[in-house]
């Protein structure tokens, strides 16, 4: 039996594992995808807001400015890429001023840390590629940006490093109470667990339900993207932000940690996990992001994405037992990514509160390494193909990411399912080609590792299918 058992792992179910970890508990993760972050969490805007936006009082407000403090910690721990670059909203009208206002007296009441409210002027001082209808721009020193689903992975390779067992491709179906807790019911059996918590993200009311009476809904909203080419990952050096309306923090304009500059999202609703593309949707991004910094050459666009945020119609995160316990962490829309490390604490806080045992451990372990070939010095880079030849073969040239780290990503606590898995861990196919030079030689890798078929390798979730051939009764995988 389980102590506790996480259902997703996303932000905020690999955020609860590690922080669960630190204890001695037998924690459990059950994810219903192939790989850990699949969901919102690796299409997002990759941003750790600094906290004036959420209203004071609010969960949002209480755990966002923790989580950033959090993060920095974590993303240095970790060896996740991270950087500080703070954040600008801008002004373009008189009312927007007053937003500004507005923003800086909620942003104290947070306790956002050096927020200044600048001149159009003193804004374009330090961003010369913003608009000349720029009036004004509330300044936050500490926003910044990271790469959530390496942050992810991270802090879920911690959690399993200390003892979590996680469980992919393992779907929930149904919740039944017992004396000591729940039984867990999946569709790789049956768990039996003394407390449940649900980080289920797009899925966590239909979780909810199986527990508990309805009393809220997730409203799914869909945030279009452009990644642009290295060439515009100087157009700004800030994360540039319009005022926020009704529908979220609106377009932004931000340097990625990788180089490149992304410009999104709208905020569109659907039904479920659609995150289809639409001609309206990026024609909207574009045209409002001209506004903050008219000169972005659109044409060096890459690739562009989208992602469904899970909004719940409280309005504010939704934490707290639904049932005896069972925890929800639902709702957990932006800034959910800021703060997820903070709604950890939170909900082992209120587990402690409901009774579970937390004893410390004494061989708790927080530090992962990565090895960034592309970021060595010469003399560093020959020492290590000395060592290990892989790391002398190329497999991605666009962002010069070796077979040796590859290797080392499959041989990671929580290895790579797919192409896709390993490029959201060493970057390959994420360049200017998308993997049109690499992919093939990634599927060579992933198969000769796994000892099985290259048309078993799936691009992105199970179903996938990169590769097929004839069979006599059609089409198959495998054979």
């Amino acid at each position: 039996m389980y102590d506790v058992l996480i259902v997703g792992c996303g932000i905020t179910g690999a955020a609860a594992a590690m922080e669960l970890s630190k204890y001695d508990l037998k924690v459990g993760v059950l994810e219903r995808e192939n790989d850990v972050a699949d969901g919102t969490t690796k299409a997002n805007s990759a941003i750790l807001h600094a906290g004036y936006d959420p209203e004071p009082g609010s969960l949002m407000a209480k755990l966002n400015v923790r989580g950033v403090a959090l993060a920095r910690e974590l993303c240095e721990k970790l060896d996740v890429p991270y950087d500080p670059c703070g954040s600008f909203v801008l002004a373009f009208s008189e009312e927007d001023c007053r937003t500004l206002e507005t923003l800086l007296a909620r942003g104290k009441q947070n306790g956002v840390p050096d927020l200044q409210l600048l001149s159009g002027e003193q804004a374009r001082a330090l961003e010369p590629n913003l608009s000349e209808e720029v009036k004004g721009a509330l300044y936050a020193p500490t926003g910044a940006i990271c790469s959530p689903w390496e942050y992810a992975l991270a802090l879920a390779e911690t959690a399993v490093k200390n003892g979590a067992e996680l469980h992919l491709e393992t779907a929930v179906t149904g919740l039944s109470p017992t004396e000591n807790g729940w039984e867990v019911a999946t569709n790789r059996g049956t768990f039996q667990a003394r407390y449940v918590i649900n980080a289920a993200g797009l899925a966590a009311q239909a979780i909810h339900e199986m527990a508990a009476p309805h009393t809220f809904t997730i409203h799914p909203a869909r945030g279009e993207y452009y990644l642009l080419d290295k060439s515009e990952g100087t157009r700004v050096s800030h994360v540039i932000f319009q005022c926020p309306n009704e529908n979220g923090k609106g377009v932004l304009v931000a340097p990625t940690v990788h180089g490149n500059l992304i410009v999104g999202p709208n905020a569109q609703p659907v039904a479920g996990d659609d995150t289809a593309n639409t001609r309206e949707g990026l024609d909207f991004v574009r045209q409002t992001a001209l506004r903050s910094v008219p000169s972005i050459a659109f044409r060096d666009a890459i690739r562009n994405f989208a992602g469904v945020r899970a909004v719940a119609d409280t309005g504010d995160f939704v934490i707290g037992f639904a049932a005896p316990r069972f925890l929800d962490l639902a709702g957990i829309c932006s800034p959910g990514l800021s703060a997820a490390p903070a709604v950890a604490e939170y909900a082992v806080e209120l587990l402690g509160e409901d009774g579970l045992s937390l004893t410390k451990k004494d061989d708790f372990v927080c530090e992962r390494h990565r090895t960034r070939v592309k970021s060595m010095t010469p003399e560093e880079k020959q020492a290590l193909i000395a060592k290990n030849p892989a790391f002398g073969r190329v497999i991605c040239r666009c962002e010069t990411v070796t077979e040796g780290e590859i290797l080392e990503a499959l041989h990671a606590p929580i290895p790579p399912r797919s192409v896709d898995g390993v490029k959201r861990r060493v970057n390959a196919g994420m360049g200017r080609c998308q993997g049109g030079f690499c992919g093939p030689r990634v599927v060579e890798i992933l198969a000769r590792e796994f000892h099985c078929s290259p048309l078993d390798i799936v691009q992105d979730r199970a179903g996938m299918w990169i590769l097929a051939c004839e069979t006599k009764g059609g089409t198959g995988h495998g054979v």
